[in-house]
């Protein structure tokens, strides 16, 4: 009887570890989808500097700075210019949510 408890146990343990790492896996997809959803590859590109600047150089150049994240999100929420370049960014639309700029900046900010 022990060894069938055994044996449900750590099935039940296999499973919760893999439906984590899937729901780990699905925040990056989610970001890197919502990244083309919104036409941010138009200016931008995660390794290489298109119009504006590389998500990875972005993420190097606030990696330190523990108000990134909310600085981020307002210049991706009213645009700006300045931190990469006298070019304009163009503030987000409407239909983009505040939650979904959150995640885009939290995946950005993971860039390396």
């Amino acid at each position: 009887m022990k060894f069938f408890r055994l044996i449900a146990a750590s099935a039940a343990f296999s499973i919760s570890c893999s439906v984590l790492a899937a729901d780990a896996t699905d925040t990056t997809n989610d970001a890197a989808a919502l990244f083309k959803k919104s036409n941010c590859t138009t200016c931008h590109a995660v390794d290489k500097k298109v119009i504006g600047p590389a998500l990875k150089d972005i993420a190097a150049k606030y990696k330190d700075d523990k108000e990134a994240p909310t600085k981020l999100a307002e210049k991706v929420r009213k645009g700006g210019s300045g931190s990469f370049g006298s070019m304009a960014m163009p503030a987000a639309s409407k239909s983009v949510s505040d939650e979904s700029i959150n995640t885009l900046v939290a995946w950005i900010l993971e860039q390396k």
